[in-house]
C-alpha cells in the first residue's frame, strides 16, 4: 500500500464533486479522505499504486458540471484506515475561487417538480448538486451552506438526511430545500402582499390577461409579459423607455424554440446547455411572437427555462414570455425585493417575489454561434465566476477595470483570471454602485486585494476614474485595442507575438483620433500599429452615432467633396435643410468634429445610406441591421485603396452611392460592403505576414460579433492560424482580461 495526496483545482465545489470522489474511492477499494478548502479539493488516498493510478485517471474526467483544471498527485506516508470519508471544509490557506456558476435545472429535478407524487412537486426552488443557484448565493469560500444566503433556512429532517448521505445526489447540495423548510414565493402589489394560496398560478393568470410582472429569479429580476401580446409589449416598452431594442424571449422547451426560430445543431446545443444563455437566432417568418418583441430585426434572443420557477411559470402560462432585465434602460438589474418595488413601481403591475437573498447580481448571458462555434457576447449568469487559465501566472494580483460600455472587470491572481458579471454602461450612479459592489465581492471571496490596477487610456471613462480613486496600488494605462488583442491571446493561451485585428466602434487613440479599425503587431508588453482605416469625421461627436445620417454625409463629403448632391439618397429625405447646412459647415471647418477610424462607424454610415435609416435608438442598432440585411451568397466587393498602412474606403463610398441611386437592393449592397471589409483585412494581414512571418492571427473587438465578417476573414486566411473568441466576449465585455495581462507584462518589463 502507498499513499498519495491529490490536489485538484477547478469547478469542484457545489457540483457534487466530493460525493463522486467518495463513490469512486469505494468502487476501487481506496481508503482515505476528501475535503474542500479555499483553493479547491484535496484527496488523501491509500491503496496499491495501480489502483491509485486508475482512480487518478478517472478523477481527471469528472461528470459535468464539474471541471478539473489542475490535478497534482504527490506521494505521502501510507495510513491504515478502514474507510474513505468526506471531512469538513478547511478555511485556511490561499484562495482560488472554485465556486461554480449558477446551473440550469437538471432533468432529475425537473422530473420531481412535475411528479404529483413527489414531495417537491411544484416546488420552485428544487435543486441538487447538479443544478441550482451557486455564485449568486455565495457570500464566501469554501462553498458551504453557512457561506450562502441559504444559511437562514434550516433543513427539515428529510432534507437533512439527503444532505448527509454520500450516496444521495443531494449530498452537500448547499441550496437543498423543500416546501417544508426552504424559500417561498409571494405575490405583491407595489405596497403589500396579495394573499394567494398559489402565488405562481395567480402570476400566470395575470400575465395571460396582459399584465407586466417583475419576477425574482437567480441573479436578479425579470420583467415578464406575454410574448404574443402586442399591447402588453408596447406598454412594457413605453414604461421601460426602450423604444426598439429587442427583448429576450423564454420558451418552455426545445420544441417551442424550434417553432419560433430556425435552429442549427450548434444553436440547439447552446440553448440546452447547463449555462442557459440567451441565444441570438433567426426568427421564423410566421413565428407566434408579437412584432414588438424585436421590431427592427429578424434576430430574436431565445432562452429556455433555467429554474423550476421558470418551468412552472411557462407551463402555467402556456406560451412564450418576454423575459427582459428588470430595470429602467441603462440602470443595473434589480436584485432586492424592496429595491424592486421602489425602482420598478412605474413599470410592473405586480411582483412575484421570494425570500432567498441574492448575494451578487448576475444578468443573463448572451451568446451567438459565430465562425462555427459558440461565442459569448455577454458573459454573466451561467459562466461567472468560472476561471480563465492564464498562460503564465501574474507577478502580483491585478485588477482590470474594463471600459465604459458593457462594463465588467477582471481580477487576475496566480495563474487564474476571474471576469466579473456583466454590469452595463457606466453612465449613472446606480450602475457605478453595482460595479463597485461586484468588484468588492470578488475581492472578498478570493481574499485578494489587487496591487496593480489596469485601466483604459480614455480619461473620461468612469472606470478610469474608479481606478485613479483606488489607493495603495500601481496604475497602468492600457490602450483599448491592445487590450482587446491581449484578451484574445489570453483566452487561447498565446504567449508570443500575434497579428491582432481589432475592429470595434471607438477606442482612445494616442494620435488624437478615435481608433477602432486596427491591425496590430502585438505581444502582452507592447504593440505596433501595422494598418488602420482612413478616418471619418463625426460631426457633433457622439451625436453622430445616434444620428448616423451625419456619418453618411461625412463619408460622402470625404469621397466626393463638400458640394456633392444628395439627390437619390433617401436617408437624407425629410431632414431639415438647416440641419444639413449646419453639419456641412462642421465638416468643412472641423469645428465640433471627432476623427474616427472605428469599423463600427463605417457600418453606421454605410448602413444608414443603404437602409435609409437616419437615426438610431440604441448602440449598434444600424450596424446590426446592416449585417442582418446582407444577402446570402457571394456578391463581390467594392474597390478600396491602401496608402502607407491606411485603408481608404472612399472608392467603396462612391460605388455605394451610385448603387443606392440606382435602386440596387440593400441586401446586395450590404453583402458587397462586407466583402470589401473582408478583402481589405485579408490584404493587410497577408502583408503583415509577409513582413513579420507566419504569426498567429486573432480577431477581436465588437465588430466580430458579426458572423459574416468573422467567418469571411477566417475563411480567407484558412492557411494561417486564426483565433476567434469563445468564452471571452469579443467586445468591451472581455477587455478587462486583456488589460490585466498587459499591465502585468508592462511591469515585468519596466
Amino acid at each position: 500500500m502507498i499513499g498519495r495526496r491529490i490536489e485538484i483545482r477547478g469547478t469542484v465545489q457545489g457540483v457534487g464533486f466530493r460525493p463522486w470522489v467518495y463513490r469512486i474511492a469505494h468502487e476501487h477499494g481506496v481508503s482515505g479522505r476528501v475535503h474542500n478548502h479555499a483553493r479547491g479539493v484535496t484527496i488523501e488516498a491509500f491503496a496499491t499504486a495501480d489502483v491509485l493510478d486508475r482512480m487518478i485517471a478517472q478523477l481527471r474526467d469528472p461528470p459535468p458540471p464539474a471541471r478539473v483544471r489542475d490535478l497534482v498527485a504527490t506521494d505521502i506516508a501510507p495510513e491504515q484506515l478502514d474507510s474513505f470519508v468526506i471531512v469538513h471544509s478547511a478555511e485556511d490557506g490561499p484562495r482560488a475561487l472554485s465556486i461554480p456558476p449558477d446551473l440550469a435545472t437538471c432533468p432529475a429535478c425537473e422530473r420531481e417538480v412535475r411528479d404529483p407524487a413527489d414531495r417537491r412537486h411544484g416546488y420552485a426552488f428544487t435543486n441538487c448538486t447538479a443544478c441550482g443557484p451557486r455564485f449568486t448565493i455565495a457570500t464566501g469560500v469554501p462553498y458551504d451552506r453557512p457561506a450562502t444566503t441559504m444559511a437562514p433556512f434550516v433543513m427539515c429532517a428529510a432534507c437533512q438526511r439527503e444532505y448527509d448521505d454520500p450516496l444521495d445526489r443531494r449530498f452537500h447540495a448547499q441550496p437543498n430545500a423543500c416546501p417544508a423548510c426552504g424559500p417561498r414565493l409571494a405575490l405583491w402589489s407595489l405596497t403589500a402582499e396579495i394573499p394567494k394560496e398559489d402565488p405562481l398560478a395567480e402570476a400566470a393568470r395575470r400575465i395571460a390577461r396582459g399584465e407586466i410582472l417583475a419576477i425574482k429569479g437567480l441573479g436578479g429580476f425579470h420583467l415578464a409579459c406575454d410574448a404574443t401580446n402586442g399591447d402588453a409589449i408596447a406598454t412594457l416598452r413605453s414604461r421601460k423607455h426602450r423604444d426598439e431594442k429587442p427583448f429576450a424571449v423564454m420558451v418552455a422547451d426545445l420544441a417551442a424554440a424550434e417553432a419560433v426560430a430556425v435552429l442549427s445543431l450548434d444553436e440547439i446545443a447552446l440553448l440546452v446547455s447547463p449555462e442557459r444563455p440567451i441565444v441570438l437566432v433567426t426568427r421564423r417568418p410566421r413565428a407566434a411572437l408579437a412584432r414588438g418583441v424585436a421590431p427592427e430585426t429578424a434576430l430574436v434572443g431565445l432562452m429556455l427555462p433555467y429554474t423550476p420557477l421558470h418551468h412552472l411559470l411557462l407551463r402555467a402560462v402556456g406560451g412564450p414570455l418576454v423575459m427582459t432585465s428588470a430595470n429602467l434602460t441603462d440602470e443595473p438589474i434589480c436584485a432586492d425585493n424592496a429595491e424592486a418595488r421602489e425602482r420598478l413601481g412605474t413599470i410592473a403591475d405586480g411582483f412575484l417575489l421570494h425570500d432567498r437573498e441574492i448575494a451578487t447580481r448576475c444578468d443573463d448571458s448572451v451568446a451567438r454561434v459565430i465562425a462555427g462555434k459558440p461565442t459569448l457576447l455577454r458573459r454573466s449568469r451561467g459562466y461567472v465566476p468560472r476561471s480563465i487559465a492564464l498562460p503564465r501566472a501574474v507577478a502580483a494580483p491585478v485588477l482590470g477595470v474594463g471600459a465604459q460600455m458593457k462594463a465588467t472587470f477582471c481580477l487576475a491572481t496566480g495563474d487564474s483570471a476571474y471576469l466579473g458579471p456583466h454590469v452595463g454602461d457606466l453612465d449613472n450612479v446606480a450602475t457605478l454602485a453595482f460595479y463597485e459592489a461586484a468588484v468588492a465581492q470578488m475581492e472578498r471571496i478570493l481574499g485578494v486585494r489587487p496591487e496593480v490596477i489596469a485601466h483604459d487610456l480614455h480619461p473620461g471613462y468612469v472606470s478610469t476614474q474608479y481606478a485613479r480613486d483606488r489607493t495603495g496600488v500601481r496604475l497602468v494605462g492600457v490602450q483599448h485595442h491592445h487590450a482587446h488583442v491581449a484578451s484574445a491571446m489570453a483566452e487561447h493561451g498565446l504567449t508570443d507575438r500575434v497579428i491582432g485585428v481589432a475592429y470595434d466602434g471607438t477606442g482612445w487613440g494616442p494620435d488624437g483620433t478615435a481608433w477602432g479599425g486596427e491591425i496590430l503587431l502585438a505581444s502582452y508588453a507592447q504593440f505596433e500599429r501595422l494598418a488602420t482605416y482612413r478616418p471619418v469625421a463625426l460631426a457633433g461627436g457622439d451625436r453622430a452615432i445616434r444620428e448616423p445620417w451625419r456619418i453618411a454625409l461625412a463619408l460622402i463629403h470625404d469621397a466626393f467633396g463638400l458640394d456633392e448632391s444628395l439627390d437619390g439618397l433617401p436617408v437624407f429625405d425629410g431632414l431639415p435643410k438647416r440641419s444639413l447646412t449646419v453639419v456641412r459647415g462642421m465638416l468643412a471647418t472641423g469645428i465640433n468634429t471627432v476623427r474616427a477610424r472605428g469599423i463600427g462607424r463605417f457600418f453606421d454610415g454605410i448602413g444608414a445610406l443603404g437602409l435609409a435609416r437616419p437615426s438610431s435608438t440604441y448602440e449598434g442598432q444600424v450596424a446590426t441591421a446592416w449585417n442582418v440585411a446582407a444577402a446570402d451568397g457571394e456578391h463581390g466587393s467594392y474597390p478600396f485603396a491602401t496608402f502607407d498602412g491606411e485603408i481608404d474606403l472612399r472608392p467603396l463610398v462612391r460605388d455605394v452611392v451610385r448603387d443606392v441611386q440606382a435602386n440596387v437592393a440593400p441586401g446586395i449592397i450590404s453583402a458587397r460592403f462586407h466583402g470589401t471589409l473582408i478583402a481589405a483585412t485579408i490584404d493587410r494581414v497577408r502583408a503583415a505576414v509577409a513582413e513579420h512571418g507566419r504569426l498567429p492571427v486573432v480577431l477581436t473587438g465588437g465588430a466580430f460579433q458579426n458572423p459574416r465578417l468573422a467567418e469571411g476573414i477566417r475563411a480567407g486566411l484558412a492557411d494561417l492560424d486564426v483565433y476567434t473568441h469563445g468564452e471571452v466576449p469579443p467586445g468591451d465585455g472581455g477587455i478587462a482580461l486583456g488589460q490585466a495581462l498587459v499591465a502585468d507584462a508592462v511591469l515585468r518589463h519596466a
